[in-house]
């Protein structure tokens, strides 16, 4: 669980995939930041876990909130910066921001996507942080009841430790009382041309949880403001 600097506490758990990789895995502590950053909290300040994180959660905190003070029952409370000592991080990478506090991207869809699933998986890319690729992405995710749930991608300076939008919007989903039986849709809305895309791997993912659901893909654009 997260504490937000307003004060609000968000959920996470950790969420496996059967039959794929432990690479696809999402741990703990980047579902609760996720769920954090898809609400928009301006920054993090605390971070209770059940255990002391792994090294590759420390360093998707370090991208999120380097300054994260770090919880574990039954020991004293610790910053990140001295669990991750000599850190890699954005700056290392000529990048001054972090994912925290949501800048949202300029995006507009390439293609037709005028429906409310594919605003809301636009909606989600625009908070993408991807500072390194600029493949920013968002999954927006239908239930049979109708309820929406989204997700953004989340980058690291390490590439590995990153969040692809479908495994953050999958976290949001069980966290709204949904299961994967309950899917009905799925958009992925993606920057074209970028040198990456989470397409195949969102592919990969629904064949095994939900095999009857077709992803629908849409290409979208950054706009940028013209210099005078």
């Amino acid at each position: 669980m997260v504490r937000g600097l307003s004060g609000a506490l968000f959920v996470g758990a950790n969420m496996e995939f059967p039959g794929h990789s432990l690479g696809f895995s999402v741990h703990g502590e980047q579902s609760a930041l996720s769920n954090a950053h898809m609400h928009e909290e301006r920054g993090i300040s605390a971070i209770a876990v059940t255990a002391a994180p792994c090294g590759h959660c420390r360093q998707f905190m370090n991208e999120l909130t380097p300054d994260i003070q770090v919880l574990v029952q039954g020991k004293p409370a610790a910053n990140l910066s001295t669990l991750l000592p000599h850190a890699f991080g954005p700056k290392d990478l000529g990048v001054t921001d972090f994912a925290f506090p949501v800048r949202e991207v300029n995006l507009n869809l390439d293609n037709e996507g005028s429906d409310e699933l594919s605003r809301a998986a636009l909606e989600a890319a625009r908070k993408s942080y991807a500072p390194y690729t600029k493949a920013y992405s968002g999954v927006a995710i239908r239930s049979r009841s109708g309820r929406i749930f989204e997700g953004a991608y989340i980058e690291n300076a390490a590439y590995n430790p990153g969040l692809p939008p479908l495994q953050a919007a999958l976290s949001a989903l069980v966290f709204g009382g949904a299961n994967f039986s309950g899917i009905s849709e799925v958009v992925l809305v993606e920057v074209g041309g970028a040198p990456i895309s989470q397409k195949s791997v969102a592919e990969t993912i629904l064949g095994t949880i939900a095999p009857d659901v077709r992803l629908r893909a849409l290409n979208a654009r950054e706009h940028r403001a013209k210099r005078t």
